[in-house]
């Protein structure tokens, strides 16, 4: 397992060895004593995993309370994992990284980042273990497409829920919608 930081403070990139033969492969997404090792201490509580087709975009999401740390992997397909920093006190405040995961990579987004994904293959199923449960009332979110961040998502027209559609920008955002804790 090779863990690469990234250009946020605490967001990792994590590459896993591929255990092929005739039969198919097998990827080892989560070791939790390598990921220690490597300084990504994290007790996962949750797991999701979401389908979508080419063009879908989910997010970018956090939650306010219950702030969540996420590993997130794609297990079939290919998307655009993008992690934006929301921490009202960071020196990367409204700064982004977007990273291309496929089978075999997975991102670390640390506790208190917005998170989100497009689909870029023909469909993908991405699962992510959080280390938070999730807590509709506090979940909160930023445009996909918000100024401040500049994100170069690679479509125009997403395809969106009706919820994040109409997230508000981060300039539109108050104290009280951005992560408390880390």
């Amino acid at each position: 397992m090779r863990v690469t930081w990234l250009e946020l403070p605490g967001v990792a990139r994590v590459d896993s060895p591929r255990h092929a033969d005739r039969r198919g492969f097998l990827v080892e997404t989560i070791r939790v004593d390598r990921l220690a090792a490597a300084g990504i201490d994290a007790t996962f509580v949750q797991h999701n995993h979401a389908h979508s087709v080419r063009g879908v975009l989910r997010g970018l999401h956090w939650q306010r309370r219950h702030v969540q740390g996420k590993l997130v992997s794609v297990v079939h397909g290919a998307i655009l994992d993008v992690v934006a920093d929301v921490r009202p006190s960071s020196p990367t405040f409204g700064q982004h990284v977007a990273v291309p995961l496929v089978p075999g990579t997975a991102l670390w987004v640390p506790p208190g980042y917005a998170h989100g994904f497009l689909v870029t293959s023909a469909e993908a199923d991405v699962w992510y273990a959080n280390t938070d449960v999730y807590d509709g009332p506090s979940g909160r979110g930023v445009r996909w497409d918000d100024p401040t961040l500049a994100i170069p998502w690679p479509v125009v027209d997403p395809i969106l829920s009706d919820a994040d559609a109409g997230l508000p920008t981060l300039d539109a955002l108050t104290a009280d919608d951005l992560p408390e804790g880390p």
